[in-house]
């Protein structure tokens, strides 16, 4: 199983409150978490401790926190080669907020995953020849997702796109993508459409369809996951007594991008993957929460 990620790598400043702040309020009693996250980081590891080589493009600062992140992505076993860093920006860095339900509010200041180019992506050829699947997400320029879905498209990788966060341009690169992966809010947007019912979701994830990439995958949190491509499925989701789901989103993107890797048949991959997720809602963090292949044995 060869994984490359092309994508984003953040600091994360997490506070496990009594409860959401409201706009404007102040709520104490927290307590701090200091890890590494990103989209692009946290789905390389998740990756990486389901049993696939990983290898990871992305950009940092030239600061203490790029070079933590590096040498963090490193000790997992993952090939940081294409891992650049700029002397321009500081290391992206995320705040969130985590209330006992597990629910978060999330803040980015990406930094230097906005300084990743062009020239470093295609810079990587040879890890896009090397590659069984590339995922990608929408923390970097947009110019780099599209550079990184062409090279994957040309070297017959299977070409994965996380849609978040949902830019304010039009997507215009969906016809190179083969897995599609927003939940129902990010479906929505992307198709023009209010979702508020299981009938909306559909619809979102045929219009995306139509729009040209070749399976929907939407996940639906509690509710589980709804792929719509040359066949249409349904996986509900694992019960698990949730504590903190910043990085369930990633887990199932790097799940479902391990399980493809492998050649499984895409409903036991859409399990997998949501077996995957419910295990990282268990645990706080973003990285620390991901698990090893062995944990999934008692799930599953």
């Amino acid at each position: 199983m060869k994984i490359l990620v092309v994508g984003s790598a953040n600091v994360d400043f997490a506070i496990a409150a009594p409860r959401l702040p409201a706009a404007g309020e102040t709520v104490t009693n927290g307590t701090l978490l200091v890890n590494h996250g990103g989209k692009g980081a946290n789905q390389a590891v998740a990756a990486r401790r389901l049993g696939a080589e990983v290898r990871f493009i992305g950009c940092v600062g030239r600061d203490p926190s790029g070079a933590a992140i590096r040498s963090g992505l490193a000790a997992e076993g993952i090939a940081v080669d294409g891992l650049v860093d700029t002397p321009d920006a500081a290391t992206g860095t995320a705040l969130i907020v985590v209330d006992p339900e597990g629910r978060n509010q999330i803040t980015v200041a990406p930094g230097a995953n906005r300084a990743l180019t062009v020239e470093d992506v295609r810079a990587r050829e040879a890890d896009f020849a090397w590659a069984d699947v590339v995922l990608c997400q929408l923390e970097i320029p947009l110019v780099c997702v599209t550079a990184a879905l062409v090279l994957a498209r040309a070297h017959h990788a299977v070409a994965m796109l996380n849609p978040a966060p949902v830019p304010a341009e039009p997507l215009d690169m969906l016809s190179l993508v083969d897995y599609l992966t927003p939940n129902e809010g990010e479906a929505g947007r992307l198709a023009g459409m209010t979702v508020r019912a299981p009938g909306d979701v559909l619809e979102a994830a045929r219009t995306l369809r139509d729009a040209g990439a070749r399976t929907i995958v939407v996940t639906l949190g509690e509710n589980g996951a709804l792929a719509v491509g040359d066949e249409t499925l349904r996986v509900p989701a694992f019960a698990v007594p949730a504590v903190d789901t910043t990085a369930a989103g990633d887990a199932f993107n790097a799940g479902l991008g391990v399980a493809l890797a492998e050649g499984r048949p895409l409903a036991d991959a859409l399990r997998f993957a949501s077996a995957v997720a419910a295990l990282t809602c268990t645990r706080r963090g973003a990285q620390a929460a991901l698990p090893h292949r062995a944990e999934l044995d008692a799930l599953r």
